[in-house]
């Protein structure tokens, strides 16, 4: 027959608002993320694609001592098996429990190309090979003896378990890094046999705090080693609360020259610092010239990290020198500590010390009883089969015959010897071979020894005390398996107080002072030429556009710009163009507006007053400090409206202030009449019926009025002959003799 032509009945369609589904898949995906991804098990420490890994090399048989196997077998049946994402993820989850400079305690013993601490990747997995570690084989052991609850893998073909038995301290010894949704974990590693003795400790004092238990654990204790620069308090703070961060700086030391020389000798780098990459930062920073107590870096590691820091010149001092790297490199690192971890595989929380160690070890009491009720019913069950093997011994021609001559024997042994099924059942599976061995005393014995060993774990089973005390003895072997005489249980990490240093000395230590002169044209195009260079005759300027002004500064001078829309700017000497062009415009570095133009512009020296003016005749006095600007819009201080602008700045210096219009009149009258404030329109400094103002000017009552003339000279009004002009604010003034006619006193911001 053909098929149908009949479209099929559309399926039933659901109206759901957009929010509902997106909240709901929202909330899945989030979860399954948090769950199943990116957050630790309080419990054994591990995310579950490395539970995963661990148990597919279990089942793999890779113990520690045993063949290697290929990576690509392993990262191909945990895939096949257990984790159906992508093979590449697996394998890099891998190649991490390998490495011995990213795992504290690798989990995962490698044979190949595992990468390295310069950040270069591992070979592929068709290359390498690898095993289980003794500490993977402590997180495993007891899987088979009903230690934990399994659960149906993805396609329910087979089972893995839903968390490891965990004879580790695996959550802080190795620590984790994650970030699910909406939250994130950061776990450094820990000293496993610091951790053990702070667990024997809360066996002991169930109660303990945080706090109490920092005795035995110091801090972390990181792979690549390293000195943890911070307080008591920071680190007892960070501990009880389960949030912090931790400074770690490199491991450093001075080896001498010949004739006075010396170089600085770097043996050990923060953790999860790639080697190549600090190495290229230092080289920039050297190139960008921001080193100035660096003379060379170079690379001399092999199988240990030694990178090699010579000086500029042999009198710099070596603290301060590794104090500008460390203020400017990775040498310093900032690890931080976010203890939010699944309590109970469910759960996320972030905890205190106490808490992660006591879920630790309730884990590993929930295991032994696990193990313990495992095998109660092993030993029972044996006990059964002893019992028949037993009465078979006892009776074995007449056991012998009921099986020669009967059809079911299974029944007729049953009722014969009032026999269980399972013993009935042990005696038809016994082989013949056995009967000469199954003597009446090796079987008395076995059961002896069994229903002693049955003792035993009822009086466990029955004890919390006993409990615990064996928890303590499993604690103690892994104390001593990495205890800190041991090569992999030896401490790493340092504990030291960061050293004082002078702070001007460290910011003279960080950039090279060289002169500089600045350079903006009329039309706002800036350089800089590298000197003082007081003759600029010959300086090149664009078509139509010639010398605005110029002033002296340093590489390191900020300076700031004052613009006619009463905005200050602050700019960076170091950052303005340098060489022969004609610069760049100012407008590339401030978000200066079209129709603004340039006031004035001057070095930053932090304590001086000015006297800012509008065109208008408003101004007052405003602070150094409330001008500068942390941003490219600049920093509003004289508020003005259009047609008005801003037009004069001086600083203050003297008790008068001298205001000149463009109707060619001055004014004088006392500083004391012009308010100081941080921003605002001010007050009328001169009344104008048509003109406007044009500059502003302070001095010394004692001195008089002085200003540079056209020719650059110096001139000059007394006390005694500004007679005629003194009078009060906002006053219209008299049309000044001799003043300049520009009607600008030409006096720079000093």
């Amino acid at each position: 027959m053909g098929k149908s032509l009949i479209p099929p009945e559309p399926a039933e369609i659901h109206e759901v608002t957009l929010r509902d589904a997106l909240e709901e898949r929202y909330l899945a995906y989030a979860l399954s993320t948090i769950m199943h991804r990116a957050l630790p098990d309080a419990r054994d420490g591990l995310k579950p694609v490395h539970r995963r890994i661990l148990y597919g090399m279990r089942l793999l048989r890779l113990d520690p001592g045993t063949a290697f196997k290929k990576s690509a077998k392993i990262v191909g049946d945990v895939m096949g098996s257990f984790h159906p994402h992508g093979d590449q993820a697996i394998y890099d989850a891998m190649v991490r429990l390998a490495q011995d400079f990213s795992s504290r305690y690798p989990l995962v013993d490698g044979q190949g190309n595992f990468g390295n601490i310069d950040g270069d990747n591992a070979a592929a997995y068709r290359y390498t090979e690898a095993r289980m570690t003794d500490v993977a084989r402590l997180l495993l052991e007891g899987i088979d003896e009903d230690g934990v609850e399994f659960r149906p893998n993805y396609d329910g073909q087979s089972k893995e378990p839903v968390v490891l038995p965990g004879g580790f301290p695996n959550l802080l010894a190795n620590g984790a890094q994650g970030i699910a949704v909406g939250m994130a974990t950061s776990i450094p590693p820990h000293n496993a046999a610091e951790l053990c003795d702070a667990a024997l400790h809360l066996i002991e004092k169930p109660d303990a705090k945080s706090r109490a238990l920092l005795r035995w654990v110091k801090g972390p204790d990181f792979p690549t080693g390293g000195t943890v620069i911070d307080s008591k308090e920071q680190i007892i703070e960070a501990y009880t609360t389960g949030r912090g961060s931790f400074r770690v700086r490199a491991k450093w030391k001075q080896e001498e020259g010949n004739r006075g020389t010396w170089i600085v000798v770097i043996t050990e780098i923060p953790y999860l610092v790639q080697k190549s990459r600090l190495v290229e930062k230092i080289a920039e920073l050297l190139n960008e010239k921001k080193l100035p107590l660096v003379g060379d870096v170079r690379d001399e590691s092999a199988e240990d990290v030694r990178l090699v820091i010579e000086p500029k010149s042999k009198n710099v001092d070596p603290a301060l020198m590794m104090e500008s790297l460390f203020r400017l490199t990775d040498l310093e690192s900032k690890i931080p500590l976010n203890l939010n971890v699944l309590i109970k595989g469910k759960i996320p929380k972030v905890v205190g010390l106490a808490e992660a160690l006591r879920e630790w070890l309730d884990h590993l009491r929930d295991v032994l009883l696990r193990r313990s009720n495992y095998r109660k019913k092993q030993i029972e069950n044996r006990l059964e089969i002893l019992g028949g093997y037993l009465i078979a011994y006892l009776n074995i021609d007449e056991v012998i015959r009921i099986i020669r001559t009967e059809d079911e024997p299974k029944p007729v042994l049953m009722k014969t010897f009032k026999l269980t099924e399972v013993q009935a059942e042990a005696i038809l599976n016994m082989r013949l071979r056995s009967l000469r061995k199954l003597e009446e005393m090796e079987i008395r014995t076995e059961d002896k020894n069994l229903r002693g060993e049955l003792k035993g774990i009822n009086a466990l089973l029955g004890s919390e005390e006993l409990q615990w005390a064996k928890v303590g003895e499993q604690v103690k072997t892994v104390r001593d398996l990495f205890g800190p005489k041991t090569p992999l249980g030896k401490r790493r990490t340092n504990f030291a107080d960061a050293p004082e240093h002078d702070l001007a000395a460290i910011e003279e230590a960080f950039i090279e002072r060289e002169p500089v002169t600045v350079v903006v044209s009329d039309k706002g195009w800036v350089r800089t030429l590298k000197g003082h260079v007081a003759d600029l005759s010959n300086l090149q300027f664009k078509t139509d556009d010639q010398l605005g002004q110029s002033f002296f500064a340093e590489n390191t001078s900020k300076v700031l710009l004052f613009a006619s829309n009463g905005k200050f700017y602050s700019l960076d000497v170091g950052k303005l163009p340098g060489g022969r062009g004609h610069g760049e415009p100012i407008r590339m570095f401030i978000d200066l507006d079209q129709d603004a133009s340039i006031v004035s512009m001057f070095v930053t020296k932090g304590e001086r007053k000015f006297l800012v003016a509008a065109s208008d005749g408003q101004g007052f006095v405003v602070k150094e400090e409330d001008c500068v600007s942390n941003t490219r819009k600049g920093k509003q201080v004289l508020n003005v409206t259009a047609p008005a602008e801003a037009r004069a700045i001086t600083t203050v210096q003297g008790d008068q202030v001298a205001v000149i219009g463009t109707n060619h009149k001055m004014v004088v009258f006392g500083l004391d009449q012009v308010p100081e404030m941080a921003r605002g329109r001010g007050v009328r400094l001169q009344k104008y019926t048509s003109a406007q103002l044009s500059d502003v000017t302070t001095f010394e009552q004692k001195q008089g009025l002085a200003w540079k003339d056209s020719a650059g000279r110096d001139q000059g009004l007394s006390w005694k002959e500004l007679a005629d002009y003194r009078g009060n604010r906002a006053d219209a003034g008299r049309v000044a003799q001799g003043l300049p006619k520009s009607n600008k006193f030409n006096r720079p911001i000093e």
